[in-house]
């Protein structure tokens, strides 16, 4: 069976958007948090255009490699203009977790308004045996409040950002994660957990 993942870009202290993203505005005074995306020396093999560094590379095109969908929250979906009509990631259908109607949805887009087991759900059938990819900070909650994630992501950036939207909201319980790799590189270290069931 596939995997659920939740793969972001974060600030050491915790954001995954600077101050005031918005439509229009996409992460706000947060946007450094990507520049490793493009500092390199390295095409990414899935993503045109991305230039990483070498080991930034080879952990990015490893785990992008394996989405077929994406789920995302409707803030995210937002900030970041509907992504064209298409999709964040390349190769992979979109999933929108929204309680409100989405009337300017394409068909490459799904929109799921009953929940997080739902939208993943819907994200597995789309992926076809690939992994589904979480995207925002309240997808990423909701679906570890619900037992869905099976490993988690951080892509640290060295900047203490001080304001914006918080990965991860407030859960019931602990979460428990084991290691799995960790790889710096410049600009950005790379954390690969594995969420303890």
């Amino acid at each position: 069976m596939s995997k659920v993942l939740s793969a972001h870009a974060v600030s050491v202290d915790g954001y995954i958007t600077g101050r005031d993203p918005g439509a229009g505005r996409g992460l706000g005074d947060g946007a450094m948090l990507f520049d490793w995306y493009f500092d390199g020396d390295t095409p990414s093999q899935v993503f045109d255009g991305f230039r990483l560094s070498g080991p930034s590379a080879r952990v990015f095109d490893a785990l992008a490699g394996r989405v077929g969908a994406v789920v995302a929250g409707r803030n995210t979906y937002e900030d970041s203009d509907h992504f064209g009509g298409g999709s964040p990631h390349p190769a992979a259908r979109l999933v929108v977790l929204s309680h409100r109607p989405a009337p300017e949805m394409t068909e490459r887009q799904t929109l799921v308004t009953t929940g997080i087991e739902d939208a993943v759900a819907a994200a597995r059938e789309a992926a076809d045996g690939r992994d589904v990819g979480l995207m925002g900070g309240g997808v990423a909650t909701e679906a570890l409040k619900a037992g869905l994630v099976d490993e988690v992501i951080l892509h640290q950036v060295p900047i203490l950002l001080g304001g914006g939207r918080p990965f991860f909201r407030a859960l019931p319980e602990h979460v428990r994660l084991r290691l799995l790799e960790a790889v710096p590189a410049p600009g950005v270290t790379h954390l690969h957990y594995e969420v303890e069931r």
